[in-house]
């Protein structure tokens, strides 16, 4: 295999990794490009689960969707206890870790010095924010549903101010 695609591999099986992680909701996902490092593999990944039921299900993401991209079947070391978990890609390792134990022993200052800042999640469209804004602020329902919200509160008030002045008229009496 030539060099460009065993890059695309280790691409693939990055973004597989990566899609798999955030189906399942894993929290702070990092990447970091390790091949200067080690060359035992070329990515490591780590990311958090708030739960060792959650931290499993992310172990168990990343394992299914590696082999449905047509990669091995990755080892996995740690599920009994579920608090660190590492999955052995081959090229990729990934570390699913609960949050404490992630503070503690800090991986990020060991494989963080070349991160790779990868688009996560989904495909995003194209339009940028500013524009999408500017279309929805001169739409006629935004604009429907601006005069909707300034009437009901400015009711809500009246109705507020009604209400203190039965009290008081049957206190008096």
């Amino acid at each position: 295999m030539n060099d460009t695609a065993a890059k695309k591999d280790v691409q693939k099986l990055q973004r597989a990794v990566v899609d798999s992680l955030e189906d399942v909701k894993a929290q702070d996902l990092v990447v970091f490009d390790t091949e200067h490092i080690s060359s035992l593999f070329e990515r490591v990944i780590i990311a958090s689960g708030t739960s060792n039921r959650q931290t499993k299900a992310l172990a168990a993401s990343v394992r299914d969707k590696v082999r449905e991209a047509g990669f091995a079947k990755p080892r996995i070391e740690g599920e009994d206890n579920g608090e660190w978990i590492i999955v052995d890609c081959g090229a990729v390792v990934v570390h699913i870790m609960q949050p404490t134990i992630r503070q503690y022993y800090n991986l990020e200052e060991i494989w963080g010095e070349k991160p790779i800042r990868s688009k996560l999640g989904a495909a995003k469209p194209a339009v940028p924010k500013a524009v999408v804004t500017k279309d929805l602020s001169k739409s006629p329902k935004a604009t429907a549903k601006k005069t909707t919200k300034s009437t009901k509160p400015a009711a809500s008030k009246t109705s507020a101010k009604k209400a203190p002045v039965k009290k008081t008229a049957t206190r008096q009496k």
